[in-house]
């Protein structure tokens, strides 16, 4: 019997920090079930779940702690019994608009008064292909609940789609975006 552990990781990117990684799960019969990793500004950041056994998760959690030594920062969050992902609706929000402070904070205000989750969050900024001006782009893989209709979550995102000068996208998620769990 297995359970599983989501791992958090930062530090200054170089080569060689996923694979250290990787091979402590391996030694202690952990099994990298998925992950979500980049390197921003210079840093590497990680997050991953590993299925291990319940007596192989302390000597995990110990040699992963270690490799702070390769100024790595590590979190080890044992996942609880019987979490599973829920029945809620899933959703993908596009949206793509001038940069400005604060984007990200209204978005999920919104989404957070209207008790959608924001599962899955990617953002970055792009220059305009004709202008050259600066464009925030984002993508979110978010949940909702049945009793919460999707066109009240799309006239919110309306409204303040214009005081962000911003064009928002809500829409069940693309084949290509959807992602499987197992």
């Amino acid at each position: 019997m297995s359970h599983s552990i989501v791992l958090t990781l930062v530090g200054p990117d170089r080569p060689g920090l996923v694979e250290a990684v990787s091979d402590v799960v391996a030694r202690h019969g952990g099994n990298w079930v998925e992950s979500r990793m980049a390197q921003l500004g210079g840093q590497f950041a990680g997050i991953l779940r590993v299925e291990i056994s319940p007596a192989n998760t302390e000597a995990l959690r110990q040699s992963l702690l270690e490799l702070t030594s390769a100024n790595l920062q590590v979190v080890v969050v044992p996942i609880e019994a019987g979490t599973t992902k829920s029945d809620r609706r899933q959703l993908q929000l596009d949206l793509i608009g001038q940069d400005r402070p604060g984007i990200v904070k209204e978005i999920s205000q919104v989404l957070t008064n209207s008790n959608v989750n924001m599962e899955e969050l990617h953002t970055e900024c792009i220059s305009a292909p004709m202008s050259g001006e600066k464009l925030f782009v984002a993508t979110a893989r978010l949940s909702m609940p049945d009793d919460v209709q999707m066109s009240v979550v799309c006239s919110a995102l309306e409204q303040i789609a214009a005081d962000l000068m911003a064009d928002i996208t809500l829409a069940p998620p693309s084949a290509s975006n959807v992602r499987r769990s197992s």
